[in-house]
């Protein structure tokens, strides 16, 4: 059976992203908040359902994710969780939710037992190795985010491209194998130049996932309501309107998940220099 067919109908796990990247088959990635949307995008296809803290934006119309609380993460994982039927589920662990080991571990907890997530995501390079060691040795499967991290807006003055120049590109490529080698299965790049994400792709043996990062990325991952023209205001770079071509919300999903397969998006004008 070829790779692309072999795991049509069985649940999505760690292993099998891992082989998929083995295999050099793209990985389709969308964000979703509720039940209904989680069955529509794991019918169309999508392998990976990320219940992101961008939430407090599209959801809530927060200026940024930070105000989102472990409650709001919990209570909209625990949608997605009953509407997803094979996708992978991951939830983003909110602003200041995994400071202390004590504290990330608890929250975790709670987004895997309560919001039955399987996989929590958070941000940060080497400052996380310890969190994403205690997770890993406990059991939790850990998706590390580097690059452009919401949480971090504040702190970095805007949302800017990250990685650039060869001192802070450098940084970031020791950040992703020190974040495989202290237990992530999986790792995001947000808004980082293609060819260092290109780089890191080849240097880690996890999958790795971009926005706004190339098409050299194991995987790519939006916003669904970017994808679906539903975002008021200024649309990010790396975003692409999948409504105007799928007809319907349906089409466009299936349109997206096409897209990032045969390696169509994302094209030279959603990616960062």
């Amino acid at each position: 059976m070829s790779p692309q067919l072999s795991h049509v109908e069985s649940p999505m796990t760690v292993t099998t992203l891992h082989a998929m990247k083995q295999a050099g088959e793209k990985i389709a990635c969308l964000t979703a908040y509720d039940a209904s949307f989680a069955r529509l995008l794991d019918d169309a296809g999508v392998e990976v359902l990320l219940v992101g803290d961008s939430l407090g934006m599209v959801v809530q119309g927060q200026q940024t994710t930070v105000p989102v609380t472990m409650d709001h993460m919990v209570y909209h994982t625990r949608a997605v969780a009953r509407g997803r039927r094979r996708a992978l589920l991951i939830a983003d662990m909110p602003f200041m939710s995994y400071a202390r080991a004590e504290q990330t571990l608890a929250n975790a907890a709670r987004l895997m037992a309560e919001g039955l997530a399987q996989m929590v995501k958070l941000e940060g390079g080497r400052t996380q190795l310890d969190s994403v060691r205690l997770l890993a040795e406990r059991g939790i499967p850990v998706c590390a985010h580097l690059g452009l991290q919401p949480q971090y807006v504040h702190k970095l003055g805007g949302y800017k491209v990250q990685g650039k120049g060869e001192t802070a590109a450098l940084a970031m490529l020791d950040d992703a194998k020190a974040l495989q080698e202290a237990g992530a299965d999986l790792l995001v790049l947000e808004c980082v130049p293609s060819s260092l994400a290109a780089g890191i792709a080849v240097a880690v043996d996890v999958p790795v996932i971009g926005i706004g990062a190339g098409k050299d990325c194991d995987g790519q991952v939006l916003v669904s309501y970017d994808a679906l023209g539903l975002t008021p205001g200024r649309v990010p770079r790396f975003a692409r309107n999948f409504m105007a071509e799928g007809g319907d919300i349906r089409g466009a999903v299936g349109a997206y998940v096409a897209a990032v397969k045969s390696g169509e998006f994302p094209a030279s004008e959603h990616t960062m220099a």
